[in-house]
């Protein structure tokens, strides 16, 4: 079993037929569709769960919630990207065909296990998911020598870790707290997100927009990067107080100076463009509601959503919808139902955080109508891109 979940085969070189069901075919043909799938369903059941509308919450609490979007629709996202641009960074193949149907099974397995009494089945499942992608993802690194790369490997172990926390404390195995592997696991995705951005942003803006002069320096990268590994470190360590705020502003002048540098101004009429701006725009949102938060002027949780859906959810929606375009051989061109997914995205951040901002008494709303919007934004995505990465290249090449 465990050589079929790692072994990647390597698609064929010569044309594929316009007929082929190439959702084998590539990494982030499933995972998008499952992660899309999850997300679209996932939220507003919680949203039912959080409003007393259902008698049977289908999570255990608010834990469990964070778990599944992280574990549940980020990795995913996560390892479709990875072993879609793994291949291209190194030459080599990631798996496809069966071995990423076994993957993708596992996945699924791990969701429908969190809702089961069974505890240690569904540690041992969450857990050993990244930890194959990983190992699949290295072996591709490995062969084509493409060390740069090998954090990302890293990185993946480390959600397994953050996994294993939270499985092991609530099974009272470890005298952790549950919530810990959480907040790193976030951080853990959010330095994956300020990698990515800085290596495409500048490059899509560019390319993407006449005129436009994004540039990149490698010292406020390298501050910029550091900062939240910073951010990562602090938080296995709790801190907390006056000293994580001072960290988080320091975190949020050095992105802050990063964006500027992209000119995200200058974006507007290219939407595959403008909605990673808009995503980075909620990083510097999200930091500056952290160290608030930390301070005690605002809850938390605000911050948290700030990241969850203003960040994670706007750049994975924008990078799911270009990288599908691109890699299936079509124009790098948003449509309006793009367009409208990007603004119920950004609609979705901008209620759950912005309205109980204002007003905490207003939450219940908020969270239904949030979850209403980030639902529209995963259907809408379901209704174009199903058949997109259903179907072979539009090219006739394999991948």
């Amino acid at each position: 079993m465990a050589t079929l979940l790692i072994q990647p085969q390597e698609p064929a070189r010569r044309g594929v037929p316009p007929g082929h069901f190439a959702l084998w075919d590539l990494g982030f043909r499933p995972f998008y569709l499952l992660a899309a799938a999850f997300a679209a369903l996932s939220v507003p059941l919680w949203a039912l769960q959080f409003s007393g509308l259902i008698s049977h919450p289908w999570l255990r609490g608010p834990l469990w919630h964070a778990h599944e979007m992280v574990f549940g629709y980020t990795l995913a996202i996560v390892v479709g990207f990875l072993f879609t641009a793994g291949r291209n960074w190194s030459g080599q193949p990631t798996p496809t065909g069966r071995p990423l149907m076994a993957l993708a099974a596992l996945w699924v397995a791990a969701r429908v296990l969190v809702l089961t009494p069974w505890g240690v089945a569904a540690a041992l499942v969450n857990v050993a998911f990244p930890l194959l992608a990983a190992w699949g993802l290295w072996r591709a690194l490995r062969a084509g020598n493409n060390k740069r790369n090998y954090f990302f490997v890293a990185l993946l172990v480390m959600m397994a870790t953050a996994s294993a926390v939270v499985h092991l404390a609530e099974l009272q195995w470890l005298t952790l707290p549950a919530g810990l592997g959480i907040p790193v696991a976030l951080d853990g995705v959010l330095f994956m997100i300020a990698v990515m951005a800085g290596r495409v942003v500048p490059m899509f803006s560019n390319n993407g927009v006449p005129g436009m002069r994004a540039r990149r320096d490698e010292r406020l990268e390298k501050l910029a990067l550091g900062s939240v590994l910073a951010l990562l470190a602090a938080d296995a360590l709790q801190l907390h107080g006056a000293a994580m705020a001072a960290l988080l502003g320091l975190a949020l002048l050095a992105h802050a100076a990063r964006l500027a540098l992209w000119q995200p101004w200058k974006t507007l009429r290219n939407p595959l463009v403008w909605v990673l701006h808009a995503a980075y725009l909620w990083l510097l949102l999200h930091l500056a509601l952290r160290a608030a938060a930390e301070l005690g002027w605002i809850a938390p949780s605000l911050a948290t959503h700030a990241l969850t859906l203003g960040v994670i959810g706007t750049i994975t929606l924008g990078m799911i919808t270009r990288t599908a375009l691109g890699h299936t051989g079509r124009p790098l061109r948003a449509g309006r139902i793009e367009i409208v997914a990007y603004l119920a995205m950004l609609g979705a951040a901008l209620v759950r955080v912005g309205v109980p901002l204002v007003e905490p008494a207003w939450l219940l709303s908020a969270v239904t109508g949030s979850a209403l919007l980030w639902s529209l934004a995963f259907v809408l995505y379901l209704v174009r891109y199903t058949p997109i990465l259903l179907r072979a290249r539009a090219d006739g090449q394999p991948g």
